[in-house]
């Protein structure tokens, strides 16, 4: 992982900070308790219990060591000053999608943020890319596999 800037709401620093504060104290330490009861089992070289607790230990210190540069690097977006005149980081907007004429709302979040199943699409997605700046009532066009998708930017509005 580079040392760019990584963006983040409030929100998403605190679900990083919330996660990586679980991690060091909670899963840690059943993992220790893990490893300790697969030791007792002896021959480490076929006990599968040991090498699953192993293999879990390392990709949690793998998140850890990544939740951490996250936070050492993180650029926190400002709510306060954010401008409703144009679509930023941080950002919830109101589209209508002009194809099917259907209204869908979006938090424009860094990548560190994004999940589509609560809305919130990064600022580096082709969406994200393409409507960022807009003013509303600036119609959107976004190349997709499927085709150019065709959005109006109806409303700007504060998290």
């Amino acid at each position: 992982m580079s040392n760019d800037p990584i963006i983040l709401t409030q929100e998403g620093l605190a679900k990083i900070e919330e996660e990586l504060h679980e991690l060091k104290t909670v899963k840690r330490k059943e993992l220790a308790e893990r490893l300790k009861v697969a030791i007792s089992y002896g021959d480490l070289k076929e006990n599968s219990e040991y090498h699953s607790a192993k293999d879990d230990q390392a990709f949690m210190e793998t998140r850890i060591l990544t939740l951490e540069r996250m936070l050492k690097n993180a650029r926190v977006v400002d709510a306060e000053s954010m401008s409703l005149d144009q679509v930023s980081v941080g950002s919830v907007v109101i589209l209508n999608d002009v194809e099917f004429a259907e209204k869908i709302e979006y938090r424009i979040v860094g990548p560190a943020e994004a999940n589509v199943a609560e809305n919130k699409i990064s600022y580096e997605s082709p969406l994200g890319k393409e409507i960022l700046g807009k003013k509303v009532g600036a119609i959107i066009h976004v190349n997709a596999p499927m085709g150019v998708l065709q959005y109006e930017l109806l409303e700007i509005k504060a998290n």
